[in-house]
């Protein structure tokens, strides 16, 4: 059954949303886990892509939009607002309003939540059901660290 996390930031901009998430997508690479990060649609996808080349001078995330025609079929990162998770099956990062039908194909599911009212409402919405459903889920409040 799919493993859900909510990281809770206090922040309360997309920005600071998706740098927590590129910076947890660098942590998840480096156990050497696959990642599809999944956005609302292709243009807040081309966002995130320049945004993986670039949160951090000395980061490298290997990664490319999902279904690309130039990604490489084993691309362990990939960024996708699809209604099909392409080849990913370990941890999902959703940035999407939208919980996607397939994440339970996944062995974790990741949500960041910001100090954002229609954040704070898609993202209670997901855990309304998450919980509904029996998934496991754990909170972690990154406010304080």
């Amino acid at each position: 059954m799919t493993q859900a996390d909510f990281y809770i930031l206090g922040g309360q901009t997309q920005h600071e949303q998706w740098f927590f998430a590129c910076r947890l997508v660098e942590q998840v690479r480096q156990k050497d886990r696959s990642v599809l990060l999944q956005v609302a649609n292709e243009q807040d996808a081309r966002a995130l892509d320049d945004m993986l080349w670039q949160f951090r001078e000395d980061a490298f995330v290997p990664h490319a939009l999902l279904n690309a025609e130039d990604a490489p079929a084993d691309c362990p990162v990939s960024i996708g607002w699809h209604p099909e998770s392409g080849h990913h099956h370990d941890v999902i990062i959703n940035l999407s309003p939208e919980l996607p039908a397939f994440f339970s194909r996944f062995e974790r599911l990741v949500e960041v939540v910001v100090q954002n009212d229609d954040v704070l409402d898609y993202t209670r919405q997901h855990f309304r059901f998450l919980k509904d459903r029996g998934y496991p889920i754990e909170h972690k409040d990154m406010r304080m660290r």
